[in-house]
Formats: structure tokens, C-alpha cells, sequence
């Protein structure tokens, strides 16, 4: 069997992770998760990060254990049973799959509102064709993404905390230079944000979809060098950089722009009023979703890699190219089901769905960190972590939109009953 080439180091590890976190979230999840949770929005974004953090940390225990490509469709597969790793890697590939095709009708919307879908489509088929000439592309690519929208976003940051002057863009058009606005402003265009726990749960679910890059560094584990150290640090370092990153886009948000904030199409551009700079937050927005996307479907690739090595998905998936070392015919699949996603479906069905599938996902890998502990594997996390892992992610299914979750669920079901007749 060939095998991927360890060509990654912890900077470039980092850099993809990075990459995948400081995407279409940042720039678009605050208006949805402010209409629901109001002036709870802080704590929503509390949630959404402890979620997270549990989730990095038993991630990079079990990266630890099983440096080898797939993330937690292997840790499921090696620990509990394959029908569970199986339905972590049926979970991931849809999920972010629908991430993705989110993510690069997004960046279409930044880029050319009126044809978004095919912008959507071209940036996926030239982001998997970039991702197929090597990791080491992927890792420089990420990186210089990544450098150029914290430079953006920090200038903006600056504007807010320097009392410049903001704007509003609504679905309808732009309102104008609007100034402070206070959080005790009424609220526009007869919108209500009715804070209480169960809002509180729903815009943390929004909310954890800004934030769920980090796996892409363990399904990169075959290619990282040293993984046992290299995806630890990674994971640890990049989700660090995030949630003070969001932590600060949280309060400039929603302090500038107060109760307009659940209709500004594009809030973080919409902390500058100066015409410059507010259409340089516009294109980052519209390079951290290419960045974003970019190792989404990086991480795709591999866990079809790893399914379709154990059977788990047709054989011809885990082809991988002499030169370039990297799952052509895998990243070539997912590419084309993203472009599907993004042609024929909306953006807010598709993070509904992602949602869903990626808190499952998650949910089994703390359940493989529980069974690892128990056979007497040496970790380093409290006991409790995986347990609260798991009851936070289920807690976080059963508020999100109904309907996202029931289509997750039968897709599981059509998953299962196809393998299972494949199998016999």
C-alpha cells in the first residue's frame, strides 16, 4: 500500500489549521447567532468555545495514539467497532462537505453576488487542483492566507477599538454610516432576539461551525513529521489563536454595532466606515473563505483515503500519485460533490446540516478517547474531559434546527444500510 509522504511540520500543521479556522465563520456567524441569542451572544460564544477546546484536546490525545490519516474515523474504527468509525467518517465527509460547499458560496457572495454559485464552483475545482500538487502547497498557501486576513481583520479591530465610524450592509442594501450604536438600541426592522438557554444552545451550534478547522490537522497524520508531537502542538496552538482571534471579533461586533448586528450581512467589514479599508475586510472575507475551503477539502481527501483503504468506500479513493504524493482521485470526489452542494443547495440548509454531522463526529471521537482510556492506554487528560466532550456535543445537536438534524440522521441511516449490503 503506498503511503502519504511526512512532509509536514508543526509550522505548516498549524498554518492549515489555521487556515481552516479563520474562515467563512469569522466573517458571516455573528448576525445568525446574535438574532438568536441576543446580548447572551458572549456566552453563546463561551459554549461554542469550551465545546471546542474539549473536543481539540481529546483530538490530540488520540492524534497521539494514531498518527495515521482518517481523524476520528480511524480513532473510531481502531477503538470502538467499524461500523462506529465508519459513521464518524460518513458524518465527517458530509458534513464538511456541506461545509465546504457553504464556505465557497460564501466567499462567491463576497466576490460576485450575482453569480456566487459559480464562483462557488470554480474556487473548489482550483483549490483541489492546488491541494493536489502536494501538502507542502496546501501548508505555503494556508500560510500566506492566513497572514494577509490577520493583518485585515487586526486593522479593522484597530478602527473599532479606536471609535472610528461604522457601516451597515442589510440583505436589502447598504443603510450607511451609522456610528455607535449602543447595545441598548432598539432593535431594526421589527427583528426580536429572544435570549434564554435554549437560544443560548442554538447560536453556540452556529457558533461551533466558525470553529471546526482543528480536525483537519488529525486527518493529516500521515503526513506530518514527528506526529506524536507535531499534531498536539498544532491542534493546541491554532485553537488558541482562534478563540482569543474570535474572542476580540466578538466584542468589537457587537459593542459598534449593538442591535444592528443580527442584520448586517457582512459585520466584521461593517466596522469600517472608511471605503478603503472597509473593502479590504470584504476581500479578506472573501480569501479566509478560499483559505478555509482550501483545507477543508485537504482533510476531505484523506479521510476518503483512509475509508477507502479499509473498504469502508470504493478502492479506487485511495489512489495516491507517485510524484506529488497525495490522494488525487479522493480530493478529485469530494471536489465534485462540494461543487453539487454549492449549485443546487443554500447556504443556510448546508451549515445546518455541517452542524450536525461535525458534533456527531466529534461525539464519537470522545467516545474513542473513553474506550482508549479503558484499555489501559497511557493520556495525559482528566477522565472526565471525553465524558463532558460528549454530553456537550449532544446537548448542542438537540437545539439545532430540526430539520438539519433529521436529513443528518437519515443520511447516517442510508450510510449504515450501504455498507452493510455491501459488506454481505
Amino acid at each position: 500500500m503506498t503511503q502519504l509522504a511526512r512532509r509536514l511540520g508543526v509550522p505548516g500543521a498549524i498554518a492549515i489549521g489555521l487556515g481552516a479556522m479563520i474562515g467563512a465563520g469569522l466573517f458571516s456567524v455573528w448576525a445568525p447567532a446574535a438574532a438568536l441569542a441576543g446580548p447572551l451572544l458572549p456566552a453563546a460564544l463561551g459554549l461554542a468555545g469550551a465545546i471546542a477546546v474539549l473536543n481539540a484536546l481529546s483530538t490530540a490525545q488520540l492524534a497521539m495514539e494514531h498518527p495515521v490519516s482518517g481523524g476520528a474515523y480511524a480513532y473510531g474504527r481502531a477503538e470502538v467497532g467499524e461500523r462506529v468509525g465508519f459513521a464518524a467518517g460518513w458524518m465527517f465527509l458530509t458534513g464538511k462537505t456541506a461545509s465546504a460547499a457553504a464556505i465557497a458560496v460564501i466567499a462567491g457572495q463576497h466576490l460576485w453576488p450575482e453569480h456566487a454559485a459559480v464562483v462557488a464552483a470554480v474556487a473548489v475545482a482550483a483549490l483541489a487542483a492546488l491541494n493536489m500538487l502536494g501538502v507542502r502547497v496546501t501548508a505555503w498557501t494556508s500560510a500566506a492566507i492566513v497572514a494577509i486576513v490577520l493583518v485585515v481583520v487586526l486593522a479593522a479591530l484597530g478602527w473599532a477599538a479606536a471609535g472610528g465610524a461604522t457601516t451597515l450592509t442589510t440583505p436589502s442594501g447598504r443603510t450607511g454610516d451609522v456610528g455607535f450604536v449602543g447595545s441598548d438600541a432598539g432593535v431594526p426592522f421589527g427583528i426580536s432576539a429572544p435570549a434564554g438557554p435554549l437560544a443560548v444552545l442554538q447560536a453556540a451550534g452556529l457558533l461551533f461551525f466558525a470553529f471546526a478547522g482543528y480536525a483537519r490537522m488529525a486527518t493529516l497524520g500521515e503526513e506530518a513529521r514527528d506526529p506524536r508531537r507535531t499534531l498536539p502542538i498544532a491542534i493546541v496552538v491554532g485553537l488558541g489563536v482562534v478563540l482569543v482571534l474570535y474572542a476580540l471579533v466578538a466584542w468589537a461586533t457587537t459593542a459598534r454595532l449593538g442591535a444592528l448586528l443580527p442584520v448586517s450581512v457582512t459585520p466584521v467589514a461593517d466596522l469600517v466606515a472608511q471605503p478603503a479599508l472597509h473593502a479590504a475586510v470584504l476581500g479578506a472575507g472573501a480569501l479566509a473563505c478560499l483559505g478555509s475551503l482550501m483545507g477543508i477539502l485537504a482533510g476531505l481527501s484523506r479521510t476518503g483515503l483512509a475509508m477507502a483503504r479499509e473498504g469502508d468506500l470504493p478502492g479506487g479513493l485511495s489512489w495516491i500519485a507517485p510524484r506529488t504524493r497525495t490522494p488525487v482521485v479522493a480530493e478529485a470526489s469530494v471536489a465534485a460533490a462540494a461543487i453539487a452542494g454549492a449549485l443546487l443547495l443554500p447556504a443556510g440548509s448546508l451549515v445546518a446540516v455541517s452542524s450536525t454531522c461535525v458534533l456527531t463526529y466529534y461525539a464519537i471521537a470522545h467516545v474513542a478517547a473513553i474506550r482508549m482510556r479503558r484499555r489501559g492506554a497511557r493520556q495525559w487528560l482528566p477522565a472526565a474531559l471525553p465524558w463532558a466532550g460528549v454530553a456537550a456535543c449532544g446537548l448542542v445537536v438537540v437545539t439545532l434546527p430540526w430539520p438539519g438534524v433529521v436529513a443528518a440522521a437519515a443520511w447516517l441511516a442510508v450510510g449504515l444500510g450501504a455498507r452493510a449490503l455491501l459488506r454481505r
